[in-house]
């Protein structure tokens, strides 16, 4: 025997027994386990409490709508009646207005204030108890600041006496009975509890951005407003679509601020779509008409979420290109 041939290792014999081939077959032959069905059983469960908690309501909410039904006895068909009646009120007009007004308000003040935030404290020392005022008034809940704030814009409330202890305007002003006033200051309570959380949102995006492109453009000159507006702001899309896509949905279905402070008032000047809902269903006990009300609600939201989602996902993709 050579040494190559030692180096190699023995040669097995011809005559010696082969491996079965079919172990290897029989392996990936193997008869499926049952891990799909001990997976849809896992699944059941919370898949018939989904539909039972979300699907089924919604089905039912739809047939109501083409009913009239005031809570007792069976729901009677009405075609497309509590459409048209819902079309034809100017309180519903005036909520679809205000709706859009919070729409637009949330965008400018608390996602606007909340990227300001985020901004000029990424980076300095002690960023995250500078944010701290901010996230808190998060923690509360939509009715407890309508409550706080209601306390300080009522007439001769806080706010008021403020500015007459200081000799300043404003103090007879009635800050929830005068519209679009009231939206305005509801909208500003609404900012201040928003802020917190879409400046951290913000701050998460910037902590994601490589330091690399940043370096370069500050070497070429880039700084203050044009290293945002070229830099920053491009590489912050995806925190940017989260925060604006979360408030368009929260601001078109807004409810409980608006309850607390102005149940809509006076004479339904100041509804939203979410107020207007509640009040035909549970206060007028016309389940038909409020039922079409939170259909058109549902549609509206679900079309500007996916359009504005739509838009946001087609950006940078090329001219021609199939989503």
């Amino acid at each position: 025997m050579t040494a190559t041939s030692e180096l190699r290792g023995p040669v097995p014999s011809a005559s010696a027994p082969a491996a079965p081939a079919g172990r290897r077959g029989d392996a990936r032959r193997r008869p499926p386990t049952s891990y799909q069905g001990a997976a849809w059983a896992f699944m059941a469960p919370a898949t018939v409490l989904v539909v039972l908690a979300m699907y089924l309501p919604v089905i039912y909410t739809v047939y109501l709508s083409f009913t009239t039904y005031g809570g007792l006895g069976s729901p009677e068909p009405a075609g497309l009646s509590n459409y048209v009646e819902m079309f034809a009120d100017t309180a519903f007009l005036t909520a679809i207005g205000n709706t859009l007004v919070w729409v637009l308000g949330s965008l400018l003040v608390p996602v606007g204030i909340g990227l300001l935030v985020a901004y000029l404290s990424f980076g300095l020392r002690f960023a995250g108890w500078l944010r701290v005022p901010f996230l808190v008034p998060y923690a509360l809940s939509g009715v407890a600041v309508g409550v706080v704030f209601s306390f300080v814009l009522q007439n001769d409330g806080a706010l008021s006496q403020a500015l007459a202890y200081l000799h300043l305007p404003g103090s007879e002003t009635r800050w929830l009975q005068e519209a679009p006033l009231n939206t305005i200051v509801m909208i500003l309570a609404a900012s201040w509890q928003g802020i917190g959380v879409n400046a951290l949102l913000f701050t998460v995006g910037l902590q994601s951005i490589p330091k690399e492109p940043l370096e370069a453009a500050r070497v070429d000159g880039a700084s203050g407003w044009r290293l945002f507006r070229h830099m920053v702001w491009p590489l912050l899309r995806p925190s940017t679509t989260i925060v604006v896509g979360l408030s368009i949905v929260n601001s078109l279905k807004t409810f409980d601020i608006v309850q607390a402070m102005t149940q809509g008032g006076p004479n339904r000047v100041s509804e939203t779509l979410g107020v207007t809902m509640y009040r035909d269903t549970f206060v007028n006990s016309e389940y038909g008409l409020g039922s079409a009300v939170a259909v058109f609600l549902t549609i509206i939201t679900v079309a500007a979420s996916m359009l504005y989602l739509r838009r946001q996902l087609s950006i940078g993709e090329p001219k021609g290109a199939t989503p």
